[in-house]
């Protein structure tokens, strides 16, 4: 049997990986500022990451949701103190997709309306109404564009308001800082603004922040910066470090009855301890303030560099912008100098996404290799 071809590969195989490392079949040394698509928040292989889950799989690794599982109540605890989002309920799933799958639902349940309000250049994932609030046609498929999606561009409150006036909606999705589509963010007036309309027409404020949440920004959440308050927010891929877990916050203005969400992997004990693992490390390390002092060492660096046209995002969530298409510059840095790197939307950007353990000194090796092949 073949694997369904849909994915275009580079010709690299990994079969290890330590801190901010990945090692090919050769034993290859790569420098990994891609994080797997923003996945590997605390470093590959971290000891204590790596124990959390070998410990418990000793124990017990799943059993259904039909039980008590204190470890989900311990991750709720603990996402609470150090995300300062009070009185928020958890319900977890697997994945960033479902994360915003059950959030459009939940939304639709809560507000008895059906539409969403999306952005220009989001992407909020690959399933059912997750992808049709996604700004791809190309990923829409047929079945998925039943949904109705109004898209507007980002920073533009009239023509939202335009659209809430209707009572339609039942949310808006939202990035603070657009992750696939190019680091693009708006200003904190455009996201106090959203939240207020949001209360006065009715509508639940997602936000998403499968990519730039449990500190990728520096904050624990990107929307933190603005001071607003969503009523849910997604959260997935460095909540496991790369083992597949995701979730939504509800705010209590959000009621849960029976049956009104469900999942069967959601929220396993193996999840579970990834996600505290990665909560512990992210404190013991630092991590948060590391990613505000290493993407203030970024930005002095990228200044050296005349080929940059704009330094985009915050923490480690980064995206360099030239004037001429990265594609090939990507590939330079990935067969020539071992570095692995990001691409986006926005053909133009090259994304920058490593582990939050990252140093000055891999920064060096970075933009070392890039003034080689900008020369």
């Amino acid at each position: 049997m073949s694997l369904f071809n849909v994915y275009p590969l580079f010709n690299i195989t990994p079969v290890s990986a330590k801190d901010v490392y990945v090692y090919d079949e050769n034993n290859t040394e790569y420098l990994d500022l891609y994080g797997g698509h923003a996945v590997i928040s605390i470093g590959h292989s971290h000891p204590t990451y790596v124990a959390a889950i070998t410990n418990q799989v000793q124990k017990i690794g799943f059993y259904s949701n039909a039980v008590q599982n204190p470890l989900q109540i311990k991750l709720a605890d603990k996402l609470t103190r150090l995300s300062g989002c009070q009185d928020y309920q958890l319900f977890l799933c697997n994945s960033g997709a479902e994360a915003n799958e059950n959030a459009l639902k939940l939304a639709s349940f809560h507000t008895n309306k059906s539409k969403i309000l999306s952005f220009h250049n989001s992407f909020h994932g690959r399933t059912s109404a997750a992808v049709a609030a996604t700004d791809n046609p190309k990923i829409v498929a047929p079945i998925n564009a039943q949904q109705k999606v109004d898209f507007v561009a980002l920073g533009d409150l009239e023509v939202v308001e335009t659209i809430l006036k209707e009572d339609k909606t039942c949310a808006v999705i939202i990035e603070c800082i657009q992750g696939v589509g190019g680091l693009d963010e708006s200003t904190t007036e455009f996201y106090q603004g959203l939240s207020t309309l949001c209360k006065t027409y009715n509508t639940v404020l997602i936000a998403d922040e499968v990519q730039a949440g449990f500190g990728r920004t520096g904050d624990f959440f990107s929307f933190q910066k603005h001071k607003i308050t969503p009523d849910i927010i997604s959260i997935a891929k460095g909540m496991g470090n790369g083992f597949p877990i995701g979730g939504i916050l509800i705010h209590p203005t959000i009621k849960a009855s029976f049956g009104l969400l469900g999942t069967t992997f959601g929220g396993n004990h193996l999840a579970c301890v990834a996600s505290l693992a990665v909560l512990e490390v992210l404190v013991e390390e630092k991590l948060m303030q590391n990613s505000r002092m290493i993407s203030e060492y970024f930005k002095e660096k990228s200044i050296e560099i005349f080929q940059i046209k704009n330094i985009k995002g915050r923490g480690l969530m980064l995206g360099l912008e030239f004037d001429f298409p990265i594609a090939e510059l990507r590939k330079k840095l990935i067969h020539t100098h071992h570095i692995f790197t990001g691409s986006a939307k926005n053909p133009n950007v090259l994304r920058i996404l490593p582990p939050l353990t990252v140093t000055k000194k891999h920064i060096d090796h970075f933009f070392e290799a890039l003034k080689e092949e900008l020369k």
